[in-house]
């Protein structure tokens, strides 16, 4: 996809809102939620400044001005907001290099595919995380192997699509 396509999605959904996610080393989402006048083309590549000190393990405060540059492969409408939310899944750079954030989980995933490239042993890294839950007997869960970087956002997505089945069985209990 490209970051027309995405305005495209938007504007059809009606969306109010953009939430740009992301996670933190320890794996919790994290996002900022702009009027989605604030999106445009040129946010795919210079993204959205924000402060990262206040995600924990991050950085200092002298160091915590960072961008979340939003991917255009990875989004939807959140089906739980009040107002039509357009979300997407971002990558956390320095504002100065562009170069991933170390802690971005993201980034750790994108580095170590291109060192395997680098070195030769591989074109390609598959990531597969294990995730160990129960949700009732409603919930099914299915990852699929994918390219560095997607598989956690895939269980993430995964994540969210459970949360909608359990609120709507406690919504119908």
């Amino acid at each position: 996809m490209n970051p027309k396509n995405v305005l495209k999605f938007a504007s059809d959904q009606g969306a109010k809102f953009v939430s740009v996610r992301f996670t933190d080393l320890p794996g919790s989402w994290q996002h900022l939620t702009f009027p989605i006048g604030e999106l445009g083309e040129e946010q795919f590549e210079d993204g959205f400044g924000f402060d990262a000190s206040s995600i924990r393990g991050w950085a200092a405060i002298h160091e915590s001005d960072m961008l979340l540059v939003p991917d255009a492969n990875r989004y939807w409408m959140d089906p739980f907001t009040e107002q039509p939310t357009l979300c997407l899944i971002g990558s956390a750079v320095d504002p100065i290099t562009k170069e991933g954030y170390a802690f971005d989980p993201r980034s750790v995933a994108q580095r170590a595919e291109s060192y395997l490239k680098f070195t030769g042993l591989a074109d390609t890294a598959y990531y597969g995380p294990e995730a160990e839950f129960f949700v009732f007997d409603s919930a099914k869960f299915h990852n699929n192997q994918n390219s560095a970087g997607y598989t956690s956002d895939s269980i993430l997505v995964a994540f969210i699509r459970i949360e909608c089945i359990t609120r709507r069985i406690l919504f119908v209990m």
